[in-house]
């Protein structure tokens, strides 16, 4: 084999299924708002959504580049949006997330859900869960200071 070829060894499918939830003692529009546009580190991105089914989730990075992260597949303002795509992965996988709002006592009850299919490698499967985690923690901090909590 030249230095130039590569064994042709298949690689291999990998699932990813997380399911995280937070409750926010913020009222469920305000934190419905802040999953549409974020702080942190999903600002820092440029991340944008457009807000109404088949709208792009893509990372804008000025003068017609950037990355496609995903269509909106459903969107119900306040209670659910839907997204699927290939997310952050630059390679062979489709995603699904879904942010379901549920209004309860004292605010919202925040539940995420992130299920994909791919080549995805282990340290992707590693990194997503506190990936999500951090994010999750953002979107509370931001609608509890908001409201004053």
């Amino acid at each position: 084999m030249s230095a130039n070829e590569t064994l042709n060894v298949p690689p291999t499918i990998q699932t990813l299924y997380i399911c995280k939830e937070r409750q926010i003692a913020a009222p469920i529009h305000i934190v419905f708002d802040l999953v549409l546009h974020p702080v942190g580190q999903m600002a820092e991105m440029s991340l944008k959504i457009e807000e109404w089914p088949g709208g792009r989730w893509y990372r804008d990075l000025g003068n017609n580049t950037g990355h496609l992260w995903g269509h909106v597949q459903v969107i119900k303002p306040p209670k659910l949006l839907e997204i699927v795509g290939p997310m952050f992965m630059s390679y062979a996988a489709a995603s699904h997330i879904q942010y379901r709002l549920t209004e309860q006592d004292g605010g919202t009850l925040l539940k995420l859900t992130h299920q994909a299919i791919g080549l995805i490698p282990a340290d992707h499967l590693a990194n997503v869960t506190s990936g999500w985690g951090d994010i999750l923690d953002k979107i509370k901090a931001n609608a509890e200071k908001r409201t004053g909590k």
